[in-house]
């Protein structure tokens, strides 16, 4: 008998233990879309749908749900001139398939805010800052910038991480290249933030879906390439 209720206190232990684990946050992910003056309404297309597509693709399902303990929070944004922002997620817990469904088909039916602003990079990054600070509390906080232009209207990034909540954020972007362009460097040199982070590449906004679903793949594992094996701390190979 005594054995039977030691048994039943531990399995209540390990219950509770997983219960925990499932309920806790393991990434904040913001998308943040770039509907400048410079993407016009096809290419805003393949961005709406591309996106929609990348969240549905079995293998971001298969890392959202199997990823790991704790849930994926979803939030996404376009952004175009300075206060030019337009929620189309807020924070949604993707817990389980259905989750996933009705983020999609919210992303998929998105109706564009803006056509007709410049390119304010530093004001879109500000902007999620400030939606992660009232995120849930998650083990990783991370923003995911799509852009096809450097800044040309208002503060840049730099100026938005010396004065906005940026913390134990990582920023990663999806540049869209188009004829040869100066905006990876200027992503790679200028935007990107925190450990891990790294610029993807779309070849024309015809490969957005592609590169946002190894972006995705990449975030939400944390998958992290080319690190430096660390030599041993007494400096024995």
């Amino acid at each position: 008998m005594k054995r039977a209720v030691i048994c039943a206190v531990l399995c209540l232990g390990l219950i509770s233990t997983v219960t925990r684990a499932q309920a806790q946050c393991r990434l904040a992910l913001v998308l943040a879309l770039d509907v400048s003056a410079s993407v016009d309404t096809a290419e805003y297309e393949l961005q709406r749908l591309g996106l929609a597509a990348a969240l549905d693709a079995p293998e971001i399902r298969h890392a959202i749900l199997g990823g790991g303990p704790g849930y994926v929070a979803l939030a996404v944004y376009e952004w175009s001139g300075f206060y030019q922002q337009k929620l189309h997620l807020d924070w949604t817990a993707l817990r389980s398939g259905r989750d996933i469904d009705l983020a999609s088909l919210a992303l998929g039916t998105m109706k564009r805010s803006r056509d007709d602003f410049p390119t304010a990079v530093g004001q879109a990054l500000a902007y999620g800052a400030t939606l992660l600070d009232r995120a849930p509390d998650c083990t990783r906080k991370v923003i995911d910038i799509s852009g096809d232009g450097i800044n040309n209207f208002g503060f840049g990034p730099d100026a938005a991480y010396r004065n906005f909540p940026f913390d134990g954020v990582t920023v990663n972007g999806l540049v869209i290249i188009d004829q040869g362009s100066e905006v990876q460097a200027y992503y790679r040199d200028l935007v990107i933030r925190g450990q891990g982070s790294f610029v993807e590449t779309a070849n024309g906004f015809s490969d957005f879906r592609e590169a946002m679903t190894r972006k995705l793949f990449r975030e939400i594992n944390d998958i992290v390439l080319g690190t430096l094996p660390q030599p041993p701390v007494d400096g024995r190979g």
